[in-house]
């Protein structure tokens, strides 16, 4: 058995929520606050599900453009265009070349004025072990002036399908040996690691932190916040346990936060039921107590704003959500909202400066 047959093959669609929902947001509409304030997007997503789903280039770059100053994006994985042949471990490559290409689009001012994918945060099979190093050096080989990091997701959850979480990798992954040695590798290359796992598995985490002072670690979407499944109507309960996770996680000087991924459905707001999408100052109120005990926890020198698009499309638009995050910040100094909007991004990725963009 190859070390990634049980990994669930690439999705062919997604849920209706992901549907492009431009009437939905006309109905609520905002001015963009703090227009001039730097943003390097932390993490977003591209792909193209079919007719109403797709989210590529054009569409990110027409988000990037409608108000707020986006001077670069990150792309994470996210399973698409992988390789149809050749070698298991190497098929995720695939998917690093198409971003490339994008990528170089974006650079040459084919799409607008932000650097689209600037950094390219790919995947790779940690289970490989030791071999995994041929998957990280053709990433590097494809894309060597995008390639940034690596994302292996982590979640489980005995009730994954009760919570919306498609069951992505075994039990107590993040302790296999194997799977460590792997994940040792980063630090040759001198790549983060994007970990995305279930608010349960703080503890998980936090060893591998532990066991890799030198790696660093950028945990996603505030640490997989979950109201859906056995944690429906336990919303008190959950933000309790979460909140000892993040400060536990906190702790360890290598972990960065992303900021973002509550507007997802599986969190368990409802956004996406309303009549009309909520406005900032709503969502804002909802969110601060989580992103607020982030920035207390890590310092705002450790944490990122990141969209999560077209993901977090499902509650509200791109120019809503940047207001949100301002909002928020809104307390901070001129040189903490640098870095929570930009340069902490920049500097973890090692994204190349952009001096004519700003």
């Amino acid at each position: 058995m190859s070390a990634t047959s049980d990994y669930p093959p690439q999705p062919k669609g997604q849920p209706d929520r992901l549907i492009d929902r431009a009437d939905w947001y006309a109905r609520t509409g905002e001015e963009i606050i703090e227009p001039d304030l730097r943003i390097c997007d932390a993490h977003h997503h591209l792909w193209d599900h079919g007719p109403g789903k797709r989210y590529l280039l054009e569409e990110i770059s027409i988000d990037a453009a409608s108000g707020h100053h986006i001077v670069s994006t990150i792309f994470c994985e996210c399973r698409r265009e992988y390789r149809q042949d050749g070698p298991e471990e190497l098929k995720p490559v695939g998917e690093t070349v198409f971003m490339d290409a994008l990528a170089e689009r974006s650079a040459a001012g084919n799409a607008g004025g932000a650097r689209v994918a600037h950094g390219i945060i790919s995947y790779a099979d940690f289970r490989l072990g030791a071999r995994v190093e041929a998957t990280l050096q053709a990433h590097l080989e494809a894309s060597p002036k995008h390639f940034r990091g690596i994302r292996h997701m982590t979640r489980w959850h005995e009730a994954a399908e009760e919570m919306d979480i498609p069951p992505r990798s075994p039990r107590n992954l993040m302790a296999d040996a194997t799977w460590r040695e792997g994940f040792a590798l980063l630090q040759k290359y001198a790549l983060p690691f994007d970990s995305w796992f279930v608010f349960t598995q703080y503890d998980e985490l936090v060893d591998l932190a532990r066991a890799f002072p030198d790696q660093t670690i950028v945990i996603n979407h505030v640490g997989g916040v979950s109201g859906t499944g056995p944690y429906l109507g336990r919303k008190d309960e959950v933000m309790q346990m979460w909140r000892k996770g993040v400060e536990r996680a906190a702790s360890c000087p290598n972990v960065f936060m992303k900021l973002g991924g509550l507007g997802q459905p599986r969190v368990g707001f409802g956004w996406e039921r309303l009549e009309a999408p909520p406005g900032s100052e709503q969502l804002a109120k909802a969110y601060a107590p989580y992103y607020l005990h982030c920035i207390e926890q890590f310092g705002p020198e450790r944490c990122m704003f990141e969209s999560n698009f077209p993901v977090e499309r499902a509650s509200c638009s791109y120019p809503v959500l940047w207001n949100v995050y301002k909002r928020i910040a809104s307390a901070c100094t001129v040189a903490e909202k640098a870095m929570l909007f930009h340069d902490n991004a920049a500097r973890v990725y090692r994204l190349a400066p952009l001096a004519d963009l700003t």
